[in-house]
């Protein structure tokens, strides 16, 4: 189904025999497309797995080129990809083919989008699904962290960072350790989100204490441009010098939450969804924590709002029976 092309800028991205049968200014459009309009990887591998399946199931019915694609194979993909997925899912698979298309018309490979018209699910959410913890279990699990090794230092540091400053985890793993800095005589970090943004916010007490201690106990801070989140060497038990990656975070925080004898399925951005809403039962507003979670819309902030909780559980115990 995939041929692999010499004209290739990430060789993780494989053309589509669709593509791949194309000219060649189709199979550079296409590997533009990726490579030059899409800076987030996440995204880019989502979007890339998108076009691949799409195309791929377009091949295997029949679909010669790709300039036969039309907008009835979209919506049949679609109603076929609806069967096995979440509609959130099908949704950005959607959005993924659309932009695609609409990058390989403007460059003339196509006369037209044949994702265009093409509707996706109806989907509305005002509650987030993320599992987030109560605040005495965030508080058991952070204090039950050995940080007597570098690797309990590092974690506890990482999990404060999330819950205190509301940090997404790919924003926490891409810090540097100049990101850690004293201004007005505190603790602040900085933190390089989304789109390119910077965003800034003073430590919490109890995450200035966790930082200095990782920083000073796993002798960091003159590795001011280095990863601040590391892995642990093999054989030694010391931080080498090779960031974090994101799906060993989650496999630590497992660990931890079982070693902590939580039984909520938390990953890594429960802490985030667990921080706002702490902060939203402690007299925090709504306004305040789009800003600290860096959300451009208090619309987004609510997903994380988890306050409504308690209230359905206090409301189940009156059914008396």
């Amino acid at each position: 189904m995939m041929n692999q092309p010499a004209l290739q800028p990430y060789p993780s991205l494989a053309l589509p025999t669709l593509i791949a049968s194309a000219d060649n200014r189709a199979q550079l459009r296409f590997l533009e497309f990726f490579a030059v309009t899409i800076r987030n990887t996440h995204t880019r591998r989502a979007y890339a797995l998108a076009a691949g399946e799409f195309l791929a199931w377009c091949e295997a019915r029949g679909v010669g080129s790709i300039a036969e694609v039309q907008p009835l194979h979209v919506a049949a993909w679609i109603e076929v990809l609806g069967r096995d997925v979440s509609a959130p899912t099908v949704k950005q698979r959607l959005a993924g083919v659309r932009h695609l298309f609409d990058w390989l018309v403007t460059g003339q490979v196509m006369s037209v989008n044949p994702a265009a018209s093409v509707r996706g699910p109806a989907y509305s959410v005002r509650r987030g699904k993320t599992p987030v913890l109560a605040p005495e279990e965030a508080r058991g699990l952070l204090d039950a962290i050995d940080v007597t090794t570098p690797a309990g230092l590092r974690d506890r540091a990482l999990i404060g960072l999330m819950v205190y400053s509301f940090a997404r985890i790919g924003a926490a793993l891409a810090m540097r350790v100049e990101d850690v800095f004293v201004q007005n005589r505190r603790l602040w970090v900085r933190l390089h989100e989304k789109g390119g943004k910077c965003h800034e916010m003073p430590c919490h007490h109890n995450l200035e204490d966790y930082l200095s201690a990782y920083l000073d106990g796993c002798e960091l801070r003159a590795d001011r441009k280095g990863p601040l989140f590391r892995t642990i060497s093999r054989g030694t038990r010391r931080l080498s010098d090779r960031p974090l990656p994101q799906a060993n975070a989650f496999q630590m925080v497992r660990r931890r939450a079982v070693a902590a004898d939580i039984e909520t399925a938390i990953g890594n951005h429960s802490f985030r969804a667990t921080g706002i809403t702490a902060y939203l039962k402690n007299g925090g507003t709504l306004e305040r924590a789009a800003t600290m979670a860096n959300h451009a819309s208090t619309r987004t902030t609510q997903l994380y709002d988890r306050r409504s909780d308690d209230v359905t559980l206090d409301e189940v115990e009156r059914v008396l029976i």
